[in-house]
């Protein structure tokens, strides 16, 4: 009887594999793209190798939980909270052609147009969810329904450089819009209904994003330009960042969730935009700020590995909620 079970274990985990995974390939691909934007070539470069592969692993695994667990993922996507993680497998893709753009080129448009695709109509699908019959309360709402929109955002930044200008504008609005209308709604739920539950208070850091990716959208739309509205999307990244601070050491005190992979890639996103405005405005500095956030995003995301395997290693990954 034991042995049975325990060869059924492995089965029973991947149909609790979660989607929410693919915040790590974000986180590490986004560390990449720091590394890179700080001058560390070469270590950007291999770490956004590891993420390459983390992301191909996520995408394998959770492709076999769809085919031998289809109710798992209708669950998964029946769920308002996990429902907003599914836009993370294209946004890494995104990522990863972001990355790729200036060293292999062909590669990273291809890889751009598919995760641009997907991501349009992951945003159309997921905007349809929230507003078909299904009711949703406010305590269903948290700052992980930003990642739909920040996936829109996100595409501009490769999306310029590889000549698909009119597309990325079109990225950019609706990223920008659905920002704006879920800051709204997000901010009421914080400020107004009951606190977030402990899984998902680590999605807080969410909220740094947004203003972080839409200044680096921005500055390649604009020809990088640090413009008015530039500086308003880099100071906003700036102010979230700073009230995220004050709530660590709560955060700190909470047992490990894969929700506290929702620190990496906001930290990521503001330590790239800190680098990329002190290239285009000169001034040391962002430059600063840059490797300060960047010694953080490190030590997070070491931090996290670590976590991450130890509660596999325990078995507290991949198991019924």
């Amino acid at each position: 009887m034991t042995a049975q079970a325990d060869a059924a274990a492995p089965e029973s985990r991947l149909e609790h594999f979660p989607i929410g995974f693919f915040g790590m390939s974000m986180g590490i691909l986004g560390l990449a793209l720091a590394l890179r934007a700080s001058g560390a070539h070469v270590t950007g470069t291999w770490t956004g190798v590891v993420g390459a592969a983390v992301l191909a692993i996520l995408l394998a695994v959770y492709a076999l939980k769809a085919v031998r667990y289809p109710t798992a993922v209708a669950a998964d996507w029946n769920n308002p909270v996990k429902l907003a993680f599914f836009p993370a497998a294209s946004i890494s893709v995104l990522l990863l052609a972001t990355l790729m753009r200036e060293d292999h080129a062909a590669a990273a448009n291809l890889l751009w147009l598919i995760g641009a695709g997907v991501q349009a109509v992951m945003t159309l699908v997921v905007v349809s969810a929230w507003i078909s019959h299904r009711a949703f309360g406010p305590g269903q709402l948290s700052p992980a329904w930003f990642i739909p929109a920040v996936g829109n955002v996100v595409a501009p930044i490769a999306g310029v450089p590889l000549g698909h200008v009119d597309l990325s504008w079109y990225f950019f609005a609706v990223g920008l819009v659905f920002w704006l209308v879920l800051l709204v709604l997000v901010f009421n739920r914080l400020i107004f209904h009951d606190p977030l539950p402990g899984r998902l208070k680590p999605t807080l850091v969410i909220l740094i994003a947004p203003p972080a990716v839409a200044f680096l959208a921005w500055t390649a739309l604009n020809g990088g330009s640090v413009d008015a509205a530039a500086r308003i999307f880099l100071n906003a990244g700036y102010f979230f960042a700073l009230l995220v601070a004050i709530q660590v050491p709560s955060l700190l005190r909470l047992p490990f969730a894969l929700s506290f992979w929702a620190l990496s890639f906001p930290l990521a996103a503001l330590t790239v935009a800190s680098f990329r405005a002190a290239a285009l405005t000169g001034e040391a500095a962002y430059r600063g700020i840059g490797l300060m956030l960047l010694a953080v995003l490190v030590i997070t995301i070491a931090a996290l590995v670590v976590r991450t395997i130890r509660a596999a290693l325990a078995r507290e990954i991949c198991v019924p909620e």
